[in-house]
């Protein structure tokens, strides 16, 4: 049994919703309130209370959070608690269609394709379609696969997308539906699973296998879902599927952080969750871990105006603070020049400097900071961009890798060919015929080497590995050490990616086989390079933090700066015009105020002139010059360098 020790660190709300027992139950946990430490307790008091790990199944939407809330519930009780069912969502899935390939409708061998490969494959679509004639009004192959993947997640059709996103495009219509229907039928002669088929797949097991749904309905008898304000309708429907029968499901979530409609989140989920699930428990976490009571006065405040909420007040039991403060600037260079000012001074007091963060709405926002900042030596990463395995040099070494595993693997064999010179695209889809015709591999180059004279050195590294078994690390340094005078040719900055590349393989030395790894780096890759890894829990190394505040949901610091809150920046031109974008807008400024444990500062430029549109931008963000000045919410003043 779990100790009575155990639960002395919970507050009333959460131990409530730990000793839940059957049925729906929703935790609406606001920012900072101990959403984790809830969940943790909870699976450890279900093992403690002799239901079986592997019937418990825990959602999140990283692999490190499951992980982490695992051992500490390990912590807790003993390692049962390490054996519950526990991942992302497309993991849950990727495994699930592979014990049920043939019942999904599936090859067994299916392979698992990237964001990337899934563009590069589009792209290969979008120049057949074009002929000797490319057609240049069509989106590029990134953008089209941005629209394919918007579709599949908000489950809108191609012409909804582009009708309310990609405007532009409509008189495109056709070859773009064209397109979509060409890469779906190419991903089946394949055997390629995207991303998002993952849950499209799953989703469609469920539905149509009504079996298999309540076996698994049975074997996980308690479902547990983190930051459920997230998922998308997809999602959403695979938990109803999966719970409909016991109806054992608990969902924890902030409907006032949900924040990621571009990636295909729906804010709907959570407010529908109780007619979704009829009778559901709604428990509120509002006692508030991180901040200070007057940041809290103002989060609760902003988030008050939101339109459709579950309602909340955060408190604390911290005793001081100030007040968060409110600077308008003279102008943009002003705004930053107060920013480092007023870092300097925190440092001088003792605090970290990876302890203060500066959060804005879109990267460019930084810009004229970022030069202030190398201006007087203030180290700092910024955080936001692109993934790890999005980098070019990444993806060269893993396609390496991948037509090993995969020898028909036509998107990474492009890649691969495409990077020896010479070797053009018709070249690369000569090639590959040929070693498809011939079912040989990468071994079969050397065949081919006396008409293609530059492909030796690639079949020696491909006969170097198929002489003896080697592990997935000795594979990879053989592929970096053929690769290094290839990225040397491509990047002027080749010294940082090789940094990359040591990192790779550092992350290979965890796995004994190669086929794992390679679905890894599809489901769960790294989300950053060698110099810009920033996860909760991690230092960034004696440096200031800049963020987008998409990238710093989860993190806290003890100081935050949210720069350029005005209206047409934040929230933006594009959002002021939709109410739904509006109202997400004001999420975000609630995220990225609920980041701050004791100093908050928000600032603006007086004006500023926005080049594109020739209008200038004059008044201070709605979500924060509504506050009276009565209240004493805010500290307002102004500066001027």
């Amino acid at each position: 049994m779990l100790s009575s020790q155990a639960f002395d660190s919970l507050n009333p709300a959460q131990r409530a919703a730990v000793e839940h027992n059957d049925g729906p139950l929703l935790v609406i946990a606001g920012a900072g309130s101990g959403k984790t430490r809830t969940l943790t307790h909870r699976v450890a008091r279900l093992v403690a209370e002799g239901v079986p790990p592997a019937a418990i199944l825990l959602l999140t939407f990283t692999r490190r959070a499951s992980q982490e809330m695992l051992q500490r519930a390990a912590r807790l009780l003993d390692s049962r608690c390490e054996r519950v069912s526990g991942g992302t969502f497309h993991s849950f899935a990727h495994l699930k269609l592979r014990q049920h390939a043939a019942a999904a409708g599936l090859a067994p061998d299916f392979a698992v394709i990237d964001r990337s490969d899934a563009e590069e494959l589009i792209g290969l679509l979008r120049k057949e379609a074009g002929g000797s004639n490319p057609d240049r009004s069509l989106p590029r192959k990134a953008t089209l696969a941005a629209i394919f993947s918007r579709a599949v997640n908000k489950a809108m059709s191609i012409e909804e997308v582009l009708d309310r996103d990609y405007a532009h495009f409509m008189d495109r219509l056709e070859t773009i539906r064209a397109l979509w229907e060409a890469y779906t039928r190419r991903k089946r002669e394949h055997h390629f699973v995207d991303y998002d088929d993952l849950l499209v797949c799953f989703h469609r097991l469920l539905q149509d296998a009504p079996e298999i749904r309540r076996r698994l309905g049975a074997a996980y008898r308690y479902v547990m879902v983190d930051e459920y304000q997230d998922t998308n309708k997809l999602q959403a429907e695979i938990l109803y599927r999966l719970a409909e029968g016991n109806r054992n499901i608990m969902v924890v979530g902030d409907d006032s952080q949900s924040i990621y409609a571009f990636r295909g989140a729906n804010f709907r989920n959570i407010m529908d969750f109780p007619a979704m699930f009829p009778g559901t428990r709604i428990i509120g976490l509002e006692e508030n871990y991180r901040s200070t009571q007057p940041v809290l006065n103002l989060t609760n405040i902003v988030i008050e105006r939101a339109r459709e909420k579950f309602s909340k007040h955060l408190f604390t039991r911290k005793t001081g603070g100030e007040r968060p403060q409110m600077i308008e600037a003279e102008d943009e260079n002003s705004q930053s020049l107060f920013v480092v000012q007023r870092v300097q001074e925190l440092i001088r007091r003792g605090v970290a400097p990876e302890r203060i963060a500066v959060l804005f709405r879109a990267g460019f926002h930084s810009f004229d900071l970022e030069i202030e900042l190398a201006r007087e030596a203030i180290a700092f990463i910024k955080v936001g961009g692109f993934k790890f395995t999005e980098s070019a040099h990444i993806k060269d070494v893993l396609a390496h890798l991948r037509v090993i595993a995969n020898p028909l693997d036509r998107i990474s064999w492009h890649r691969v060919l495409m990077l020896i010179e010479k070797v053009g695209p018709r070249g690369a889809q000569r090639i590959y015929e040929a070693l498809a015709e011939a079912r040989s591999g990468a071994t079969g180059l050397s065949a081919l080497t006396r008409r293609h004279p530059g492909l030796e050195p690639l079949a020696a590294l491909y006969r170097g590995l198929d002489a003896a078994p080697r592990s997935p690390t000795e594979m990879g340094a053989a592929v970096v050490q053929y690769y290094l005078p290839l990225l040397r040719r491509q990047f002027d900055d080749h010294p940082k990616r090789a940094k990359d590349l040591e990192q790779l393989l550092g992350i290979m030395e965890r796995y004994r086989r190669l086929d794992p790894f390679l679905t890894d780096m599809t489901l769960e890759p790294p989300t950053a390079s060698a110099e810009q890894r920033l996860y909760a829990g991690e230092s960034a190394e004696g440096r200031l933090v800049l963020s987008t505040i998409h990238s710093a949901k989860g993190l806290e610091w003890h100081t935050v700066f949210i720069i350029w809150a005005l209206d047409g920046r934040f929230p933006s031109l594009y959002a002021m015009a939709n109410e739904e974008e509006l109202e997400e807008e004001l999420r975000l400024m609630y995220v990225a105020a609920t980041r701050a444990q004791e100093g908050l500062y928000i600032t603006y430029p007086r004006q500023a002139f926005d080049r594109s549109l020739g209008i200038v931008l004059n008044r201070p963000s709605r979500f924060i010059d509504m506050i009276p000045e009565e209240e004493e919410i805010l500290e307002r003043r102004s500066v001027r360098y």
